[in-house]
């Protein structure tokens, strides 16, 4: 069975896709930027829709991509666990106010401010995932690092990290391919062994994981030596297009999405508060 892989290029043929990855690039700092500026509940709504929108219209399907979605999800339940056991007093800081709820246990009270203080919280991780996850699954490697040196970027550094992006699906394949050599061998690895049996296990994997990226890292480096990489300053990439009519607008989009939170942001401050009149 082939092992499936995360963090991967997936080919669509979507308006999202046929954006340049300069365009890619400059929509996604802008949005990641406008979403981390404001905590602004109207605002994060109005920036979650357009993040929705734009991953429906990749044509990307969840379940290609559930694995991210499932590691935020338990990301985020463990960012507000530990947000409330450091300080459950935080929202109400913020939003000057306390309606108590219900009363747990010592100091901790679970109070409306900080519920809404969490929420939000978890509204910017559900604003930016998509866009992140849509940025690395709708942009060739080869485009990302012809957009990273289309901005002023050393074309060694992009094409480094596109490497590095094409490398990642093979790490996962390998992991699988080694796993399961290592189960034929009569190592258990499934869900009926011990967690910390299989988690003792799956030392057994590492070596030979690493044992087979080093070697592949060195054949890689070999070839590029071999072809004379970075023997110039500058070079042409295969893979850069031009921009379109569809470029240009995404980026107004992004523009636009910006100045509106930093609107709101200056001119209502960066916390909306439904506990005041």
């Amino acid at each position: 069975m082939a092992a499936k892989t995360v963090l991967n290029y997936l080919e669509r043929d979507s308006v999202i896709h046929k954006m340049t990855g300069t365009t890619k690039l400059a929509f996604f700092l802008l949005f990641t930027f406008a979403s981390m500026i404001t905590y602004n509940t109207w605002v994060l709504l109005g920036l979650f829709a357009v993040s929705l929108a734009a991953f429906r219209l990749s044509h990307i399907k969840y379940r290609e991509v559930r694995f991210m979605m499932i590691f935020m999800l338990v990301f985020l339940v463990l960012n507000n666990l530990f947000i409330f056991l450091f300080d459950p007093n935080q929202g109400t800081t913020l939003y000057g106010t306390r309606h108590v709820l219900f009363h747990l246990f010592w100091r901790y009270d679970v109070t409306a401010e900080q519920l809404f203080y969490m929420l939000n919280i978890s509204l910017k991780y559900f604003v930016a995932l998509p866009v992140a996850i849509l940025f690395i699954s709708a942009t060739n490697p080869s485009e990302f690092a012809a957009s990273l040196n289309s901005i002023g970027i050393s074309y060694k550094v992009g094409y480094s990290v596109a490497i590095a992006l094409r490398y990642i699906p093979d790490i996962q394949r390998d992991y699988h391919s080694i796993s399961q050599a290592q189960q034929a061998r009569g190592v258990e690895l499934g869900k009926n062994e011990h967690f910390f049996a299989r988690l003792k296990n799956s030392v057994n994997i590492l070596l030979p994981l690493i044992l087979t990226s080093l070697n592949r890292i060195d054949t890689i480096s070999n070839a590029m030596e071999l072809r004379g990489f970075g023997k110039n300053k500058k070079r042409t990439w295969y893979t850069k297009r031009p921009f379109a009519r569809r470029d240009f607008i995404a980026i107004a989009i992004g523009v636009v999405l910006l100045a509106v939170s930093l609107f709101v942001t200056i001119r209502f401050g960066r916390f909306y508060n439904p506990f005041v009149g």
